[in-house]
Order: structure tokens, then C-alpha cells, then sequence
């Protein structure tokens, strides 16, 4: 409430996860209000315990990418996790054709320490159009339902150039690139 309240967005000294969101502030303000706006709408109707929209919205602001691509191939690769395939047989073409802007400020934080496990929420967009004013477009027509597992995961250090993943090796590990639930 604070920064809807007063249009100002808190940062600690020397608190990393504060900048992160500052410079997710400066690089998306129209989602960034638009996410803000919605939790100070949602606040008198919940109280201190987060509904469902709220938790969406909790969990794409830490952890959200912006996907440009219009290759519908490599979304619907990136959609049905069919993660090596993806990264490591289209790289070329995902190299051409994909760009992620991530607007998650703890995953920025989390990529000064990279590691295997980190996965965003993805939402894919059009490369040809703002990518903030398609993702403030889209908060806005969320239900009151929406929930975060409704938001397609992307493990982010799959991409190339994002980590050590010049082998098509990186790929198999399940633990990070899991297979679709049956």
C-alpha cells in the first residue's frame, strides 16, 4: 500500500532486492502500477490473508519474464516443457527469435548467483509492441480467479548465454528441466 499510497517505491541501503525492484520500476512502470494497483484493490477485500489474484500477482512481480517471440513453434515448445528441444535443437532459431526481459526483481537478484533451479513465470507477448504495455494490458483482464499455477514456467538458465549451457547434456538434468505431469 505504501507505494500506491505515495508513488514512491521503498529502497534499503545496500539491500539488493530493493534495487532489483527499483530498476523493474524504472524499466516496466506500466505493469509495475498495474500490480500495485490491483493488490491496493484486493487489501480491504482480504485482510492480511492473500487470495488467489494476489498470490499471481505476488509471484510474477518476484519472479516474472516477459517472453517477445512470434515463432509459434518455439512457444508451444516453451508451453508443453519440452525444454532440450527448446534450448538445445531450435537453439539457433530460439537465439533469433525469442528475447526475454525479465521483470522479476528476485530472479534478477537470484542471477548474481546463478544457478540450475531458477525459473520464472512466463508470459509470451508479441516482439512488435511494447512489452510493458502488453503485460499491463493483460493484468488488467485477469479474473478476480486467476491463480499463479495458471502462469506457464520457463527455466531461464536454459536459454542460451544465460549459464554454462553449451552442452546438450545440461538438458537432461530433471530436476531443473522437468517433463509435463501425466
Amino acid at each position: 500500500m505504501q507505494v500506491f499510497e505515495s508513488g514512491r517505491v521503498p529502497t534499503r541501503p545496500d539491500n539488493r532486492h530493493d534495487w532489483f525492484n527499483a530498476l523493474a520500476w524504472l524499466a516496466f512502470p506500466l505493469s509495475k502500477a498495474r500490480m500495485n494497483a490491483m493488490h491496493a484493490a484486493r487489501i480491504p477485500l482480504e485482510g492480511k490473508r492473500r487470495g488467489p489474484l494476489r498470490d499471481l500477482l505476488t509471484v510474477f512481480d518476484e519472479g516474472g519474464v516477459l517472453v517477445a517471440c512470434d515463432d509459434e513453434e518455439l512457444v508451444r515448445l516453451a508451453r508443453t516443457l519440452r525444454w532440450k528441444e527448446l534450448f538445445w535443437t531450435r537453439r539457433s532459431r530460439l537465439r533469433r527469435a525469442m528475447r526475454l526481459a525479465v521483470l522479476g526483481h528476485a530472479a534478477l537478484e537470484k542471477a548474481l548467483e546463478p544457478w540450475p533451479g531458477i525459473t520464472c513465470k512466463a508470459l509470451y507477448l508479441s516482439p512488435h509492441e511494447s512489452l510493458d504495455e502488453q503485460a499491463a494490458r493483460w493484468l488488467a483482464q485477469l479474473p478476480s480467479g486467476a491463480r499463479a499455477r495458471d502462469l506457464a514456467p520457463l527455466p531461464v538458465f536454459g536459454y542460451p548465454g544465460w549459464a554454462d549451457n553449451e552442452r546438450a547434456e545440461f538438458y537432461d538434468d530433471e530436476r531443473y528441466f522437468r517433463s509435463p505431469r501425466a
